[in-house]
């Protein structure tokens, strides 16, 4: 994930084929989309009447704190807090609709603490990551829960009280992630979290000597882009393993002048994964075919509110309609830049 600033005037400096003032101008638009569809509650959903999941709001709290928009950010953090069930959790969607919306999904759960700790890198408030500590100490506590002697982390419970029997790669790189975060802000706040370092490092050696861990229920999830770069995106897995990792499959998963596939077995290219591939080349180094994906992406910029989320091909379209904007794009977007201010 890109490290935290105060605002994104280092973004600027980017040497791409768009003017200084105009990658600000799309920042600020995108900021701007993501708070014009956050509720009075501090919940950023989807989109106005769409649907609230954790996750994607996190990460929408993360791209405002990027932005400079702490209000906006910190009214989000509160919602999580305001709604964290009592076991530490959160169900995979808000408002629940039917059964399965109470599902608890860790990796939902845990990423409450990246978002905490890019707050803190970008505001500096030890204050308020104090006064979020016990939301992600129970976070992580929930997630740790599930998991397994070998390392793995299973996926979820189930509305019924039963774990999802298996854990899936994309997931759990995004989980081990999330855990570092939670023990980077235990250190900030001088509280010993040793446990958690062992239970990350136990995630690690499962993620990088041990795929056979992930294939009960990973095998239709290969098929994703995500599944692809989300251990290198993370930092799961580092170094020539990462980079071969990523060539592998380069061919296969990225449409040249378009950016990153969905699946395999969709011609459909979306802004989101192909930011969040922007964010795992620079992971890797890889800074050149970091600004070309995101050249090509902002191929796709225009005076609409929000981000186009992705072209189907070969009818070169967009896809969904292109009135069906979400806000994670633009969030994925923005963190996306922010990770390319480093070169």
């Amino acid at each position: 994930m890109p490290r935290a600033f105060a605002t994104l005037s280092e973004a600027m400096e980017l040497q791409l084929r768009i003017t200084r003032d105009e990658l600000g101008q799309i920042v600020r638009r995108q900021a701007d989309f993501i708070i014009s569809q956050q509720l009075p509650s501090g919940a950023i959903p989807w989109y106005r009447g769409g649907p609230i999941d954790p996750w994607d709001h996190v990460e929408c709290a993360i791209a405002l704190d990027l932005a400079g928009r702490f209000k906006e950010a910190a009214g989000a953090y509160k919602w999580s807090c305001d709604t964290q069930n009592a076991d530490g959790s959160w169900y995979s969607t808000y408002p629940q609709k039917d059964k399965n919306d109470f599902t608890k999904d860790t990796n939902f759960t845990s990423y409450i603490a990246t978002g905490m700790w890019f707050n803190y890198l970008a505001t500096k408030d030890l204050s308020f990551l104090c006064q979020m500590w016990l939301m992600v100490e129970k976070a992580i506590d929930f997630t740790l829960s599930l998991q397994q002697p070998s390392g793995e982390i299973f996926w979820a419970m189930s509305p019924s009280g039963s774990y999802w029997p298996g854990a899936m790669l994309t997931a759990s790189s995004c989980t081990w992630h999330s855990i570092r975060n939670g023990i980077n802000i235990a250190r900030a706040l001088g509280i010993d979290k040793t446990s958690w370092t062992e239970a990350s490092d136990r995630l690690h050696r499962a993620i990088n000597e041990h795929p056979e861990l992930f294939d009960k229920i990973n095998e239709n999830k290969r098929r994703y882009s995500m599944n692809w770069f989300y251990p290198v995106l993370t930092g799961a897995i580092r170094g020539k393993k990462a980079k071969e990792r990523i060539d592998k499959e380069w061919s296969d998963f990225v449409i040249d002048n378009w950016g990153c596939r969905v699946a395999l077995d969709e011609d459909t290219t979306a802004v989101a994964e192909t930011s969040e591939l922007i964010i795992a080349l620079t992971q890797i180094g890889d800074y050149k075919r970091a600004k070309r994906l995101m050249e090509w992406t902002l191929k796709l910029n225009d005076d609409k509110p929000g981000f186009c989320r992705g072209i189907k091909f070969p009818e070169q379209v967009p896809c969904p309609p292109d009135d069906e904007r979400a806000t994670w794009t633009s969030a994925a977007l923005i963190l996306a830049i922010a990770a390319l201010s480093r070169v």
